[in-house]
């Protein structure tokens, strides 16, 4: 326990303690707004489906690679970008990052 007391007495220990609390914060806030962003709409009966993913933002390459690697990405249209084939058990992970506004069903 010394070790944590020496940490939290210094200057670089609670500079260590803060950024580790705040991206542990940060990763909680993704993971809790994951959920919402996600439409209702999106067809429960099927393994796999197909999703308009909103950006706030025009996807850049970097975008459509994280996209790829859920999905089947079959185009953009201004901010959106539209993937086919993600498993529904994904949904929530491609919902995850920041960027991302919404997950609606691709008609």
């Amino acid at each position: 326990m010394s070790l944590v007391r020496d940490a939290i007495r210094s200057s670089r220990g609670k500079v260590a303690i803060g950024v580790v609390v705040a991206l542990v914060g940060w990763q909680a806030w993704l993971s809790a707004t994951a959920s919402a962003k996600i439409a209702e709409g999106i067809d429960q009966d099927r393994r796999r489906v197909d999703v308009l993913v909103t950006l706030r933002f025009p996807p850049e390459r970097f975008h459509i690679q994280k996209f790829q690697k859920l999905g089947r990405v079959s185009g953009t249209s201004g901010n959106s970008v539209q993937v086919r084939g993600v498993n529904k058990a994904d949904l929530t992970a491609l919902a995850r990052p920041f960027w991302v506004e919404r997950i609606e069903p691709l008609q």
